[in-house]
């Protein structure tokens, strides 16, 4: 009893990591340089840590109507 519903090609409002990666960029990750491919991985892991640090902030960003998200 599983309906998969298929997303349109381009749909990134629909697509709640889309809000997640905006919000990486817009506080931890713009307008940086990176010294090398450890540092970027350094860098990210952090801005991924400070997004879930809130667990009111993922939900704030990742929710939508037709997703059932559980605490």
């Amino acid at each position: 009893n599983v309906v998969i519903i298929r997303l349109p090609p381009y749909s990134p409002e629909l697509n709640p990591i889309e809000q997640v990666w905006s919000w990486l960029r817009q506080h931890k990750l713009s307008n940086r340089t990176f010294a090398n491919y450890d540092h970027i991985l350094d860098q990210v892991s952090e801005a991924w840590n400070a997004f879930i640090s809130r667990a009111d902030r993922v939900k704030s960003l990742c929710f939508r109507d037709w997703i059932n998200l559980t605490s």
